[in-house]
Parts: structure tokens; C-alpha cells; sequence
């Protein structure tokens, strides 16, 4: 599957949110909805979970729930880009380091509480909304959308694949 032309050629840098505690942001979040990708074709449901290793990295499991009852899960290491305030990570998935630069990870919108994050790649070709449970409501849902927007981002070609509610 082809990359998603998410934003605009354009566009102005993608903008973080201004800092990230961490400690708030590691544990499991749910995938709410995200763009296509090859890699997660198939994968109706899934997970990352961010935990901090023992030499100050993360460590990112994401883990897919395949309808047939299958769980495949993919181990990733995950540096913080100094100067980021926690905003920007470099996520790598294979055992090939990721070549130096602002990261492929960025958190681009979390509310107060750490329930609800959108993170995205700063070319705008990945993106996923994020969320603490399975379920988030419609006027959540609708407040990262507008936080994807305000970015330039087209929502258009997001996949939800997490629970809406229709109660607030």
C-alpha cells in the first residue's frame, strides 16, 4: 500500500504540542483511527505501549488483534530528539538505526489528562489518534479532528478503526 499524501506539499512545519511529560505519557494507548499503511493492513484493532527502558530510552511495543484471533506484536526502540521537550521521537522498528534528524514520531496534539494524542510523521504521510480506552466520544473524536485540521492534515483519509460513542 502506497504512502498517504496526508498534508499538503506546502504546508508549514508540522507543529508539536509544546512539551510532553513523559511519565504521563507511557502505558498503553489504543488506536482511535490512523492513516493506511502497509504495515498495519489487516490489523482491525491495535495497541502501542510505551514503557521506559532501563537506559532512559522507550521502549514501544505496538500489537495487533487480528479478527481471527491472532496478536502479532512489533518491538520498537524509541529516543527522545533532544531540544524536543519530549514532543519528538525517533521511533525504529527494524534493526537498521534511523539516520539523525527531528524524529518520525511527533506528538502533535494530547489533552490535559493524557487520554487522547494524535502523533504523526512531520512529512504528514502517517497519522494516528490515539486513546487511554477503546471507546472515545464523538465530540472527542471531533476535537482531534479539528486539532489534524488546524495542521493541514486531510481527515479525509483517516481509517477509524477505535469505538465512537455518541455520549459526551
Amino acid at each position: 500500500m502506497a504512502l498517504v499524501d496526508g498534508r499538503p506539499k506546502n504546508a508549514p512545519e508540522l507543529k508539536t504540542v509544546q512539551s510532553i511529560e513523559v511519565s504521563k505519557y507511557l502505558g498503553t494507548w489504543h488506536e482511535i483511527a490512523r492513516y493506511p499503511s502497509s504495515f498495519e493492513k489487516g490489523c482491525p484493532k491495535a495497541t502501542a505501549n510505551y514503557q521506559l527502558a532501563q537506559n532512559g530510552d522507550i521502549t514501544v511495543v505496538n500489537t495487533c488483534y487480528y479478527n481471527d484471533g491472532k496478536v502479532k506484536a512489533f518491538k520498537a526502540d524509541a529516543k527522545v530528539i533532544k531540544g524536543s521537550n519530549n514532543t519528538k521521537l525517533a521511533v525504529n522498528f527494524a534493526p537498521i538505526p534511523l539516520p539523525k534528524g527531528n524524529g518520525n514520531y511527533w506528538v502533535i496534539y494530547v489533552d490535559k489528562d493524557y487520554q487522547h494524542a494524535i502523533v504523526a510523521s512531520p512529512n504528514g504521510n502517517f497519522m494516528w489518534f490515539l486513546a487511554r480506552n477503546e471507546e472515545i466520544s464523538k465530540s472527542q473524536l471531533n476535537e482531534m479532528l479539528l486539532a489534524a485540521k488546524s495542521q493541514l492534515f486531510d481527515t479525509d483519509k483517516l481509517e477509524i478503526i477505535g469505538k465512537i460513542s455518541e455520549n459526551n
